[in-house]
């Protein structure tokens, strides 16, 4: 299957994006269903149940507000965060929306989002359902959504009866579904995975568009380490996490002026990195699914050591990065999951050391072998990982998780290039057992916080 380097990053904002930006879309998606619907006239109400995951860590990953910010027209990527504050404030006052093309509805969010801490949906840990009733309180229209991970949404009938991600798959240029046929296709082809991923690309939108889509990509991943790199003070949530990515960069700044820095600051310089954007996304910032919200450190963080510490570093080479990152990304969600809430952290952090790790190699003149093999190895050695978020907060372990995963996708690139390609576990063969890992996986230790750290917290 085909997933567009747009699918794989997105940008929205925080803490997460399968409780934030995947509830706001399906919140604007229903919505339109409304709106279609042959008795639209008659709505008076809008209420959300919250089920699985969703419930069970929604108030700390704030999946309450986003419901509303969605139900309030908005989507992720376009959130003005003033003007939604302003709303927002309204709407706790009004309890009432009003919308285009449709009457106003009564909608309370302090009532009207219920969380159900029974047990999940069936068709995936991050459930939710929306309804709209009419004034005598029938139901007039129902519709069931799952927050899959990384922003993306699927409606249960879709669920149950998945369909490619678009029309026409096999005339797309390179339609590589797993590791082993891109690996063919650039030996049969004579191109790079970075290359073969664009002629995708340019298959579905104008080159121009694909260039200015990464460029902008890039933007906003660099503009969200340099705000989380000046940023202090207490996280919002409760268990009172400072920030540290300011202080942590200004002491490997004096220690780089001094010439008197350890060699093992380079590891320090990736986490404060990839700490930054964390940071910034546990504060509700605007960041990129790389490929979720809860990883969204990794893969900037190593594109921003490698443009700023790597010899020889050109910054005409971000695309390529990102291409080859995504590429990646794309197997690992069609072959597995990308999704906490399924999988555990080895789907979020796991995926996003992969993705970052091949694009590191790619950049430094790795081969497509070479690139596979980085991959598999950065993967490999996040097998297992649990979600266990301390009180469904994305701050402990994930910040510095994000850190760890960023020096473990560095490791990686740098053995895959001191070989030939070659190697003992293909990247499909990695990817499988994660997938199972992640069936067999405990649900308290994934995304839930009913196990692991999430249970073993401090007493104060």
């Amino acid at each position: 299957m085909f997933l567009s380097v747009f699918d794989v990053f997105k940008i929205g904002i925080g803490p997460s994006s399968s409780h934030t930006m995947g509830p706001m879309t399906a919140a604007a998606h229903f919505l339109d269903l409304l709106r279609r619907h042959p008795s639209r006239d008659d709505a008076a109400a809008l209420g959300a149940t919250l089920h699985g995951s969703l419930a069970f860590t929604g108030k700390g990953h704030a999946t309450d507000r986003a419901v509303a910010l969605g139900l309030l027209g908005w989507t992720p990527a376009e959130l003005d965060p003033d003007e939604a504050e302003r709303q927002l404030g309204a709407l706790a006052e009004t309890h009432l929306l009003r919308l285009y093309g449709l009457p106003p509805l009564a909608f309370d969010p302090s009532v009207d989002i219920v969380f159900d801490y029974g047990p999940p949906l069936p068709g995936h840990a991050n459930g939710l359902v929306f309804r709209a009733r009419d004034f005598a309180g029938a139901e007039l229209l129902s519709e069931t959504y799952y927050s899959i991970g990384g922003g993306f949404v699927v409606t249960a009938r879709e669920r149950e009866a998945p369909t490619l991600a678009a029309t026409g798959a096999s005339s797309w240029p390179y339609p590589f579904a797993n590791a082993a046929t891109m690996l063919r296709m650039a030996r049969e082809s004579g191109l790079s995975i970075a290359q073969m991923k664009r002629a995708n690309e340019v298959y579905l939108r104008p080159a121009e568009e694909v260039d200015r889509g990464l460029a902008q990509l890039w933007s906003v991943m660099n503009g969200c380490i340099e705000r989380g790199l000046s940023q202090e003070g207490e996280l919002p949530g409760g268990l009172r996490v400072r920030r540290r990515a300011a202080r942590i960069h200004r002491q490997l700044e004096a220690e780089r002026r001094s010439n008197r820095a350890q060699p093992h600051a380079t590891s320090d310089w990736l986490s404060v990195y990839a700490m930054a954007v964390n940071e910034e996304n546990a504060a509700g910032g605007r960041v990129v699914t790389s490929p979720t919200n809860g990883a969204a450190g990794v893969v900037p963080a190593v594109l921003r050591y490698y443009l700023d510490h790597c010899v020889g570093a050109e910054p005409g080479k971000v695309a390529d990065f990102l291409l080859t990152a995504a590429a990646i990304g794309g197997l690992i969600k069609h072959n597995a999951s990308i999704s906490g809430a399924e999988a555990g952290c080895q789907g979020e952090v796991g995926s996003a050391a992969a993705m970052a790790a091949a694009g590191l190699c790619a950049v430094l003149g790795g081969s497509p072998e070479q690139i596979e093999n980085a991959a598999e190895i950065a993967l490999e050695h996040h097998l297992g990982m649990t979600c266990d978020p301390a009180a469904g907060l994305v701050q402990v372990p994930c910040i510095e998780r994000n850190g760890i995963g960023a020096i473990k996708a560095v490791a990686a690139a740098s053995l895959a290039l001191r070989g030939d390609g070659s190697h003992f576990m293909p990247l499909d063969n990695c990817i499988e057992a994660m997938r199972q890992t992640g069936e067999a996986m405990n649900e308290r230790f994934k995304e839930t916080s009913l196990g692991g750290l999430a249970v073993n917290l401090p007493e104060c």
